[in-house]
């Protein structure tokens, strides 16, 4: 499957194709696919697999596990930005009495919760929704492990309890309210919460011989919000373009964006390996590239799919195996295939078709103390602060359009940074959450904070 806008060369084409082959041999998956995706557009799409002459294309479902849980988050930041809700509502306020109401929806969402990470035996993952009918029957009698907010353990019953909200909040079945919300928005027909054929059978591969066991495939019943669901690697690479874009049919640009932000403290062992999470999306550091979004695991399959936003490249990767091959490497090898062999080419640098020019004026070098920073203006209607040399603090902000702008990212993320005039009209300084910004270092022509001493500069004798 390549696009009709762009092809990638034969190396790197090649070069994708042995990473799968690789993966699908170590990892021993009965079938292993894979879908590239640049500029919103499916570039390439591959297939290993053990049985001769069968190739699945693009079109074949595979069960996706937690990736399931991104699709749940997405419907719940709807509810968000349609004002029904806010984040930061205990879910008691919404959905009273599952004896985990006083965690807040957006714990829910980061799995901060303190939830349990499985629901009480058997196994949920092997056995019929149906033995969990109710809310209770998926919590337990101690649904809380640790005290809400305060660490990230990963929840499946969380997902459930959000799955419930919706149901609530929309007045009918999580499914019903996915494929109408999202799925038949974003075009994709071929992601359902039921396999539809074409689809893969789901395949244990025994540890310590090359033998086969056919898994069992349950309806997760009330878990379904949390890894129900099936699709293909056409339409998790089309879900992939939204999660790095938004579309305003489904979710903005803003809204996506803070998916992708990390809204959970990291565990210790996480620190090191720069994962974190955000709110339905998987976040981590891997190989100096910044990768999003989620994985998948159910009895007979392996689900992965990452992006790495700046470089507008996305890979999903699927299998259909208990274990074995470790998509989540897979998945951020092709990424880096393709970023690495093909990088990006920027589009071309053009003037900004008008400013203002008393914004103009405030374009150029200034200095917090004796630091060194640089304002300016960028495209989009946005300006940045950052420092002249090192990695000091540095963000993208949003004019206001009262002269105001605000932070949009790191320390000064939601501050704001004004204009101080002089009452002849002249700029005296910046002031940026209280840190005055003069154009020289402690500049005595201007308002400094306590003073600038009168003899000024001077040298030691």
């Amino acid at each position: 499957m390549t696009s009709s806008h762009e092809q990638l060369l034969p190396g790197t084409r090649r070069a994708l194709l042995h990473r799968i082959a690789v993966a699908q041999a170590e990892g021993r998956a009965p079938s292993l696919v894979a879908a590239v995706v640049r500029d919103g557009q499916a570039l390439w799409h591959g297939a290993r697999t053990s049985v001769d002459g069968h190739g699945p294309d693009e079109n074949v479902q595979y069960r996706i596990g937690s990736i399931t849980k991104t699709f749940t988050a997405v419907l719940v930041l709807r509810l968000r930005d349609a004002g029904v809700l806010d984040l930061a509502d205990p879910l008691e306020k919404h959905l009273p009495g599952t004896g985990a109401g006083e965690a807040t929806i957006a714990d829910l969402l980061a799995h901060t919760s303190g939830l349990a990470a499985e629901s009480p035996a058997p196994w949920w993952e092997r056995t019929p929704g149906s033995m969990r009918p109710e809310l209770a029957d998926v919590l337990g009698e101690q649904p809380f492990l640790h005290p809400v907010g305060r660490r990230f353990h990963y929840s499946n019953p969380g997902y459930t309890l959000l799955g419930a909200l919706v149901e609530e909040l929309r007045g009918a079945p999580w499914e019903d309210v996915l494929r109408r919300e999202v799925l038949e928005p974003l075009g994709l027909d071929r992601t359902s919460a039921q396999p539809l054929a074409p689809h893969a059978g789901g395949w244990a591969v025994h540890p310590w011989a090359d033998a086969l066991l056919p898994e069992p495939v349950e309806d997760l019943g009330r878990m379904a919000p949390a890894g129900q669901l099936w699709s293909t690697t056409g339409d998790l690479a089309r879900f992939a373009t939204f999660l790095a874009r938004g579309d305003e049919r489904v979710l903005s640009a803003e809204s996506v964006r803070e998916m992708r932000t990390p809204a959970a403290p990291p565990e210790a062992a996480d620190v090191a390996d720069g994962v974190s999470y955000g709110l339905g999306m998987q976040i981590q550091q891997r190989d100096g590239r910044l990768l999003v979004g989620h994985s998948g695991s159910l009895p007979g399959f392996l689900a992965n799919l990452t992006i790495s936003v700046d470089d507008d490249i996305a890979a999903v990767v699927l299998a259909n195996c208990t274990s074995g091959p470790l998509l989540g490497a897979v998945g951020a090898d092709l990424v880096r295939i393709v970023a690495e062999a093909e990088p990006r080419i920027p589009a071309p640098w053009r003037p900004l078709p008008e400013v203002d020019p008393a914004v103009l004026e405030l374009a150029g070098q200034w200095y917090w103390g004796t630091h060194a920073f640089a304002w300016r203006l960028t495209a989009y209607g946005l300006a940045s602060l950052e420092p002249l040399t090192g990695n000091g603090r540095r963000s993208r902000f949003r004019a206001n359009g009262d002269g105001t702008w605000t932070g949009l990212e790191g320390y000064f993320a939601g501050e704001l940074l004004r204009a101080v005039r002089r009452p002849d009209g002249s700029v005296d300084h910046l002031d940026l959450g209280s840190f005055a910004f003069t154009r020289q270092p402690y500049d005595e022509a201007a308002s400094v904070p306590g003073g600038v001493d009168p003899e000024g500069w001077r040298g030691v004798k």
